[in-house]
C-alpha cells in the first residue's frame, strides 16, 4: 500500500531544507567514485580544448582511491590527456621521507602519478622533509605557488572523523593557510592502522589551511560509509564552527557533498524523511516511522496514541492509517515475528560463516554460531584473510619465547635456525615497516591458531576452519590490492565444494581499514556467478551480520536471535581466545577504548534494551540480522 502524503516543503520538495550545503547521495560508492571522475575529466578536457591548464587540489586516504583508478582507467583507455593539469595535494605528515610507505608523495605516485601524463614539474605536495626552522618559510613559497598557477579550479576532499578537511583539526579558523599543524588524538588513532600502531603515527603535519581550500573555484567533498555518518550530518546541518572544518564549506560559492547511502543515513531526509518533505508511506517507512516514534516519546509501541503521533508531526502518516491502534499492533507483530529462537533457525543444512578477519566470526555472530552448531548444521567458518598485520611485534616475541625454551627438548637445528631469524627480523624492524614474509607467516599461524581455540567453544574443530589466504590482502601493509579474478575464484570454489544452504556475510562495511568492504565485493561477484551458473535450486540463503563497529537499525532487521546470559558468556569467551587482539588491539578504531568483547557484549545487550523498550520480550541480549536473496 502506497500512499502520497504530507505538507509539501516550498522550495525544498526533496527535504533538503536542513541541509546548508548542496548534497549528492549516491546508493553506491562505486557511482559516486565514477561521477567525481567525470566531473574532473570533462574540466580537463574543457581547458585542453582551448589550451589552458586545470589546476587540482587533491586528497590522499582510501576515499578517492576509486576517482583516482577511474582517472587512470579514462586515461589508459580514452586517451585523456592530463598533460596540462597542476595539481597540489592537501598535506603531508611531519617528519616524513617521500618514500616511506605512509608517505602521501609515495601514496600519490602509487595511485595516480605513475600511470598518468602530469608532467612532474606540475606535480606540488607538502614537503615532510623540511628542516624545521625553514617550515613557515615552505608553506608560505606553497602558498606562493599555489597563486602562481592561477589558484586552484577544483579542490577535492575528504573528510576525516573529526570533521576535519586536509589536516585542519578541531580548532582551526577560516583565514587558516599552509602550515604545520598538531594532529588531533582522533587523527592519530584512524591514522594508526598505515602506521601499524598509534606510537608510530607522526604527531605532526603540514597542511593547506581552511582558507587556502575556501579559495579554490569549485569543491567536492566525497565520503563513504556508515563511520562517516555522524560527521557529514554535523558538517551539512549544523552551523559551521571551528569544531567541525569541514562545516566551514558552507560559506563557500561553489562546495558540494558527494556522498554514499551510508554516509548520508544520519541527515534528516535519509534518517527521518517525514520530518522534512512530503513522504510516500509504505509500510517499511511506516514501520521506522512508529519505532522512532516509540523511542521518541519514551513509551512502548502498543501503548502509543493518536496524539503522540500528531505532537510529534506524524499527521500525514495518521492520515493514511487513521486506525493508529491497528498501524501499532502491526509494527509491534512485525517486529515480534523476527524473533527467532534456536529451534527456528536452521536445523540439518550446509552453512558457510565467512569472517574477513579471523576474529569476526565470534564478535559478530558468535551467538548466531553456537545455535548453529547446536542445531546439527555443517557448518565451516571461512577466513578470508590472515589478520596478521594486526598482530603487534610482542606477541611473536611472546611464542618465540615458548619456542627457545623448548628447543632442548626439540633438538631441531631447523626450528632453531628459524627461531634465530623470525628475531632478528623483529630486532632489525623499524617504525611502520612492512613485516618480513617469515614474520607476517608467523603473525598469520597466531592468528589462525586463536580462531580455531575460538571456534572450539562453540563445538567446532580445526576441520571446519578454511583459511581463504585471500591475495588481496597479502600487501603486508594495511592498505590492500584490490579484488581481483584470484580472490572471486577462491571463495567461487569454496562454494561449489560445499553447495551450502545458507551463507553469513559481514554486513558493516565501515571497518576502519576497509577490508570488510573488499571481501564483501569479492562474496558478491562469487555468489553472482555462482547463482548464474547453479540456477535457484542451489541458491543459498545470504545472512548479512554486523559486528565490532555497529548494529543493524532495529527497522532494518530481519532476524533477532536471543541470547541468554549463558549464550553471551560463552561468545565472550570465544572472543577471548584470540588473545593478540584482546587488552590492546593494533586498531581498536578512533573513538572506542573499549576492548572488542565489551563492544560485542554492549552492542548485544543494548539491542535487548531497545526491543525491549519497544515492548518486546525482555531477553538478556540480542543478535540481528538482514537476509537477502542476493548481494548488492
Amino acid at each position: 500500500m502506497k500512499q502520497q502524503a504530507g505538507d509539501s516543503q516550498p522550495g525544498y520538495p526533496d527535504g533538503t531544507q536542513r541541509e546548508r550545503v548542496p548534497v549528492l547521495i549516491f546508493d553506491e560508492s562505486e557511482q559516486l567514485s565514477l561521477q567525481v571522475a567525470r566531473r574532473i575529466a570533462n574540466l580537463i578536457e574543457e581547458r585542453n580544448a582551448v589550451g589552458d591548464s586545470l589546476v587540482l587540489g587533491l586528497p590522499t586516504g582510501s576515499t578517492p582511491i576509486g576517482v583516482y583508478e577511474h582517472l587512470v582507467r579514462m586515461h589508459r583507455e580514452d586517451g585523456l590527456d592530463f598533460s596540462r593539469v597542476v595539481t597540489f595535494n592537501l598535506d603531508e605528515y611531519y617528519p616524513m621521507s617521500p618514500e616511506s610507505l605512509q608517505s602521501y608523495h609515495r601514496f600519490m605516485r602509487e595511485n595516480l602519478f605513475d600511470h598518468v601524463n602530469i608532467p612532474a614539474e606540475n606535480i606540488h605536495i607538502p614537503s615532510g622533509e623540511v628542516p624545521r626552522e625553514d617550515v613557515e618559510a615552505w608553506c608560505q613559497r606553497y602558498e606562493f605557488e599555489i597563486q602562481k598557477a592561477g589558484g586552484i579550479d577544483l579542490m577535492l576532499l575528504g573528510i576525516g572523523r573529526s570533521g576535519h578537511i586536509g589536516f585542519n583539526e578541531p580548532g582551526s579558523g577560516l583565514q587558516t593557510r599552509t602550515r604545520a599543524i598538531v594532529l588531533d588524538e582522533i587523527t592519530r588513532k584512524d591514522a594508526a592502522s598505515d602506521f601499524f600502531g598509534d606510537d608510530n603515527v607522526p604527531r605532526e603535519a603540514i597542511t593547506m589551511g581552511v582558507g587556502t581550500i575556501l579559495d579554490a573555484r569549485e569543491v567536492i567533498l566525497i565520503a563513504t560509509g556508515e563511520h562517516k555518518a555522524p560527521i557529514v550530518c554535523r558538517a551539512v546541518e549544523e552551523e559551521p564552527t571551528k569544531e567541525v572544518t569541514a562545516g566551514f564549506l558552507q560559506l563557500h560559492r561553489d562546495a558540494t557533498f558527494y556522498l554514499d547511502r551510508a554516509a548520508a543515513s544520519e541527515l534528516t531526509r535519509e534518517k527521518t524523511p517525514w520530518q522534512v518533505r512530503a513522504v510516500e508511506w509504505d509500510e517499511a517507512l511506516a514501520k521506522r516511522a512508529v519505532i522512532w516514534l516509540s523511542e521518541k516519546v519514551g513509551r512502548a509501541i502498543l501503548r502509543l496514541e493518536e496524539s503522540d503521533f500528531h505532537r510529534q508531526h506524524l499527521h500525514s502518516l495518521v492520515s493514511v492509517w487513521p486506525d493508529t491502534d491497528a498501524l501499532c499492533r502491526k509494527v509491534f507483530e512485525d517486529l515480534r515475528r523476527r524473533v527467532a529462537y534456536e529451534e527456528e533457525l536452521p536445523r540439518d543444512q550446509k552453512v558457510i560463516v565467512f569472517s574477513p578477519h579471523p576474529d569476526d566470526d565470534v564478535i559478530s555472530m558468535g551467538g548466531m554460531l553456537d545455535k548453529l552448531v547446536q542445531n546439527g548444521n555443517q557448518v565451516t567458518v571461512a577466513y578470508m584473510t590472515n589478520g596478521s598485520v594486526a598482530v603487534f611485534d610482542a606477541d611473536v616475541r611472546r611464542y618465540l619465547h615458548f619456542l627457545e625454551m623448548s628447543l632442548p627438548e626439540l633438538d631441531g637445528h631447523a626450528l632453531e635456525e628459524a627461531v634465530s631469524d623470525l628475531r632478528n627480523s623483529l630486532a632489525n624492524k623499524e617504525p611502520g615497516q612492512i613485516d618480513s614474509p617469515r614474520v607476517q607467516r608467523a603473525k598469520a599461524f597466531i592468528r589462525y591458531a586463536e580462531a580455531v581455540s575460538a571456534i572450539e567453544v562453540m563445538g567446532l574443530g580445526r576441520e571446519q576452519a578454511r583459511f581463504l589466504d585471500m591475495p588481496f590482502y597479502q600487501t603486508g601493509m594495511v592498505r590492500k590490492n584490490p579484488i581481483g579474478e584470484e580472490d572471486v575464484r577462491i571463495v567461487r570454489e569454496l562454494m561449489d565444494e560445499l553447495s551450502p544452504d545458507h551463507i553469513f556475510v559481514a554486513g558493516d562495511l565501515s571497518d576502519p581499514h576497509g577490508t570488510h568492504r573488499m571481501c564483501y565485493k569479492a562474496i558478491a561477484k562469487a555468489v553472482t556467478s555462482y547463482h548464474s551458473d547453479h540456477g535457484l535450486e542451489l541458491q543459498p540463503t545470504v545472512w548479512l551480520y554486523r559486528g565490532a563497529w555497529q548494529e543493524w537499525e532495529i527497522d532494518r532487521a530481519d532476524v533477532f536471535v536471543p541470547l541468554s546470559k549463558a549464550d553471551l558468556a560463552r561468545k565472550i569467551e570465544a572472543i577471548f581466545k584470540h588473545e593478540s587482539q584482546k587488552d590492546r588491539a593494533m586498531f581498536p578504531g578512533a573513538y572506542d577504548a573499549r576492548e572488542f568483547w565489551e563492544r560485542a557484549r554492549d552492542r548485544n545487550v543494548r539491542t535487548a534494551e531497545a526491543l525491549n523498550a519497544l515492548g518486546l520480550p525482555e531477553f538478556y541480549a540480542v543478535e540481528a540480522y538482514v537476509t537477502v536473496a542476493e548481494l548488492p
